[in-house]
């Protein structure tokens, strides 16, 4: 216990450097956790596509139409709390949402939480970042918040 109390009062800068980064590790988990969505990225998107989960997109129409993840049922961030129920057998399973950087799928996530979905993920960077990786995306019309 000495050697501590000798070290902390030798060694001031690098103990409150470690204090600051405990806290600031602390405080990214708690708000991590408070949001309750996970962030994936658009490798772990495809893995979780292709194990059956529901792949929602919260853009406008018209960026949907322009280009979209496969299989992306197309429900406006705007409409999702009326539309939810088309989505109701996806409750219990993994749904995947994304919009063109991030923002708002996380709320268009916490909103799904909020009704009850359990398994919500949101796609890290948005858009955005899965055409980064060159991931394939389809044109025109597609699936319209059909479950």
């Amino acid at each position: 216990m000495n050697r501590l109390f000798e070290y902390t009062t030798n060694h001031p800068f690098l103990v409150a450097a470690a204090a600051i980064l405990f806290v600031l590790a602390v405080v990214i988990a708690i708000r991590a956790r408070a949001r309750g969505s996970s962030l994936i990225s658009p490798t772990e998107a495809v893995l979780l596509a292709n194990g059956g989960a529901a792949i929602l997109d919260v853009r406008p129409a018209a960026d949907y139409q322009a280009g979209h993840i496969i299989d992306a049922r197309h429900i406006p961030a705007s409409e999702l709390a009326s539309r939810a129920d088309s989505l109701k057998k996806y409750k219990e399973k993994p749904v995947l949402v994304y919009c063109d950087n991030g923002l708002a799928s996380a709320q268009a996530a916490r909103a799904l939480r909020e009704l009850g979905f359990t398994k919500v993920a949101t796609l890290r960077g948005g858009l955005q970042s899965w055409r980064q990786e060159n991931l394939p995306l389809v044109k025109g019309e597609g699936k319209k918040g059909k479950a």
